[in-house]
């Protein structure tokens, strides 16, 4: 289901409408460059960040998400309107295939370490499986199901149900399928690949579940109202839960599954990121046309920087000082942050 059948059926503050998502804009750390949706023009914008240099390269109708191959350097795109995924190659950023999935692709996901692309659709019992390898593409029946983590090392797909609350978790070399609870109106989650847990954000509790490899192994941990995105520090095993009503961050101790903090954001935190290297936490905040820096040893916001309108979507360079965010309204598909510059400064 597409964010916008979110937001109608969501009776508190709801996220933005229309069919987004928090993967419109990616980082390729193979050839370092971002990528951006461009759904107005079915095309994906694509910024060189050594040379500076933006190409427009045409995909499908409407394209709502990407995945990055960060081992070959293949880019992912789901094109909603087109019912396809086109595939770019990073270097030469061209459109080398355009593979036929089933119809109204949302969120896709690629694991680098079998090259496995996986896509969910709205309105759909089926996710299509893409091989990377030949560009083929089968469906596998799976249940409705909205949003896709994995955890690369285990080869396990996770797909998350907003109105079932239903996590299925697929094995990704036998194909088999089991169930865990998620949570009714569950939306945003990720993975902690270290300690193979997935941390799920649900929006009409306010609150995160963490779900362990083991059945038995579940906890729920408070945050704040409309928790509805999720990022990891993986290196710190921290957790971050954007509360969309209450606009703040919760911050969980992924080790220990207590919240340790809560840090003002601003209007509609809408989609978190994290840069590892440099330990901070970014939070784009739709309504307040704003991205909150959050220092992540410290937990406390550093600065509000001024983003472009209705920010949804941030990606991150590991360690470099520049953010990338995707902007849903107005005529900048995204924006740059320098991300070292301070209000007043």
């Amino acid at each position: 289901m597409a964010l916008a059948g979110l937001a109608a059926q969501t009776p508190v503050e709801k996220p933005v409408s229309g069919l987004i998502h928090t993967s419109g804009i990616v980082f390729n750390p193979v050839v370092k460059k971002v990528y951006v949706v461009d759904q107005r023009r079915s095309q994906v914008v694509i910024l060189d960040t050594g040379t500076g240099v933006v190409r427009r390269v045409d995909v499908g109708a409407g394209p709502a998400s990407m995945a990055v191959n960060d081992k070959s350097g293949r880019v992912y795109v789901a094109n909603s309107g087109a019912g396809t995924v086109s595939v770019i190659d990073g270097t030469t950023d061209k459109v080398t295939a355009t593979v036929l999935v089933e119809s109204r692709p949302y969120a896709i996901a690629v694991n680098s370490a079998t090259g496995q692309v996986y896509v969910t659709h709205t309105f759909s019992d089926k996710t299509s499986i893409i091989d990377g390898a030949t560009n083929t593409s089968k469906p596998l029946k799976t249940g409705s199901v909205d949003l896709i983590a994995i955890d690369s090392a285990a080869n396990t797909i996770y797909l998350l149900a907003y109105e079932s609350g239903t996590v299925t978790v697929l094995d990704g070399a036998r194909l088999t399928i089991s169930r865990r609870a998620g949570g009714k109106h569950a939306w945003g989650m990720a993975v902690d690949p270290a300690t193979h847990t997935l941390f799920v954000a649900r929006m009409g509790t306010g609150d995160v579940k963490a779900i362990g490899p083991d059945a038995a192994d579940e906890t729920v941990i408070p945050a704040g109202r409309t928790t509805s995105s999720i990022a990891i520090n993986s290196k710190t095993h921290m957790v971050y839960a954007g509360n969309y009503a209450s606009g703040d961050v919760t911050v969980i101790d992924g080790r220990t599954r207590r919240a340790v903090a809560t840090v003002h954001a601003g209007g509609h935190p809408q989609a978190l990121a994290v840069d590892e290297v440099r330990n901070l936490v970014f939070s784009a905040n739709t309504l307040g046309n704003s991205v909150t820096e959050i220092d992540g040893g410290t937990h406390r916001a550093l600065a509000t920087l001024p983003a472009g309108q209705r920010p949804y979507a941030l990606a991150v360079d590991p360690g470099s000082s520049k953010l990338y965010v995707a902007n849903e309204a107005g005529e900048e598909v995204f924006t740059v942050l320098d991300t070292r510059a301070r209000p007043g400064s």
